[in-house]
């Protein structure tokens, strides 16, 4: 058995199906009702409380540990949720980072999850962590702006990083829990080249068939909408990367095509398979 949690997410969604489709049984895990994967279960629980993953854990051999928003606050602790997987009897544990990590160490949440990783490190269980950049996906934010007013609103529109595709990222994960040559490594992922805002705007725009308008909100604005969803520590740190990336930010990571044996997606990939989201 495995466990996936976060598994309604666009990362853990593509996860339990790779994982099902090559024969594994799974756990699936997250916050709210959904459908269980083929083959497998669907437990409801919340990470921010481990004491209650126990139903979840039973039987497990390994872990697809993904966090929550809120665990990203300070003074969470998702140390814990390691420390029951592991009393538990799951034997590998592979932890959904952050690329922030490795270029920005002194960021708060960049501290507690390089803390984090030293954690499943030295579990005593085999491990591999995935550090992906900025998602695709991310571009859900403006569905609805898009839907109603054609307009793309975002901070920083001729600032571009290599974003990734989340199904990239499942795809990867998939190999970290299934391929013992995967063991104690740290991947970076990221998609096929830099892109930008505005230039994700002119995408979307394709897909669609239609106009796109591309409106560029201060860095207050910015802020002030993603900490409706996420913690305001995360929401500074993300924002850092995005209005002044580094250049380990916009370097294309080779991990994907060396794991997958394929190239990463790109942004217009991602669009094309969701564009039935900004109709």
């Amino acid at each position: 058995m495995i466990v996936v949690t976060g598994a309604t997410g666009n990362i853990g969604r593509p996860l339990t199906q790779a994982l099902a489709e090559a024969g594994e049984q799974v756990t699936a895990v997250s916050r709210h009702v959904a459908a269980a994967p083929a083959g497998g279960r669907h437990v409801v629980a919340d990470l921010a409380d481990p004491a209650g993953l126990g139903q979840a854990l039973a039987g497990a051999k390994a872990l697809f540990l993904l966090l929550s928003g809120d665990l990203h606050a300070v003074g969470a602790n998702p140390a814990d949720i390691v420390a029951r997987a592991v009393a538990t009897g799951v034997r590998r544990v592979v932890l959904l980072s952050s690329l922030g990590v490795a270029t920005r160490p002194f960021g708060t949440t960049r501290v507690a999850m390089r803390v984090l990783e030293d954690v499943v490190r030295e579990s005593g269980v085999d491990w591999a962590i995935l550090r992906p950049g900025g998602f695709a996906s991310n571009a859900l934010w403006w569905a609805e702006s898009v839907r109603s007013r054609q307009v793309v609103a975002a901070p920083f529109g001729d600032t571009g990083v290599p974003i990734v595709d989340p199904a990239d990222i499942a795809e990867v994960a998939a190999a970290c829990l299934l391929d013992d040559r995967h063991l104690g490594e740290v991947y970076e992922l990221t998609g096929p080249e830099v892109i930008t805002p505005r230039e994700q705007a002119e995408v979307l725009a394709a897909v669609l068939g239609s106009p796109v308008r591309f409106h560029e909100l201060t860095r207050a604005e910015a802020k002030a909408g993603m900490a409706e969803s996420m913690p305001a520590e995360l929401a500074d740190d993300t924002l850092d990367i995005l209005s002044s990336p580094t250049p380990a930010e916009l370097r294309v990571s080779p991990d994907v095509q060396r794991i997958l044996g394929r190239a990463p997606r790109s942004f217009a990939d991602w669009a094309a398979r969701n564009v039935a989201a900004f109709r």
